[in-house]
């Protein structure tokens, strides 16, 4: 028996419409991570890009567990001396909804070629508004267990 091998031509990109409002911004991420990869799919090939492009809406209202807002922390240096800042979540949140939501997905992706490409079909807006109607996006519940579509 030989393994599967997706071809090009069988693969099939859905847009998937998530509203992030309320849910939990580490079980949302892992969820969207599946579908940009396409582990959810029975064509999964771990060496092509077999995903879905994912909308996510309401980045603004995820919701944080704990004390998360306060305590956590990220990072950048501008690689001169002394560049380093830290930067709370709570601030970045406040600013940049958007980066929040697509900063916990990327860590979830591949560090490759293959997990660039991945998160360039990641498209997250702060509120309920959204450029992307003419790919006529499915609404997407993520299922915490399955990684598929409810």
């Amino acid at each position: 028996m030989t393994t599967y091998t997706a071809k090009l031509a069988d693969i099939h990109r859905r847009w998937l419409l998530v509203d992030a409002e309320g849910q939990t911004l580490g079980r949302l991420a892992t969820q969207i991570a599946r579908a940009l990869t396409g582990k959810s799919k029975p064509i999964y090939t771990p060496h092509l890009d077999t995903g879905d492009h994912v909308v996510v809406v309401n980045a603004a209202k995820v919701h944080l567990s704990g004390t998360k807002p306060e305590d956590k922390k990220y990072f950048h240096h501008t690689l001169y001396p002394g560049g380093a800042t830290w930067t709370s979540l709570r601030d970045v949140l406040a600013k940049h909804p958007d980066r929040v939501v697509t900063r916990a997905v990327r860590g979830m992706l591949p560090k490759t070629k293959l997990g660039r490409a991945m998160l360039k079909k990641l498209k997250v807006y702060a509120g309920p508004e959204h450029p992307h109607e003419a790919q006529q996006p499915e609404p997407w519940q993520p299922d915490p267990r399955r990684g598929r579509a409810s």
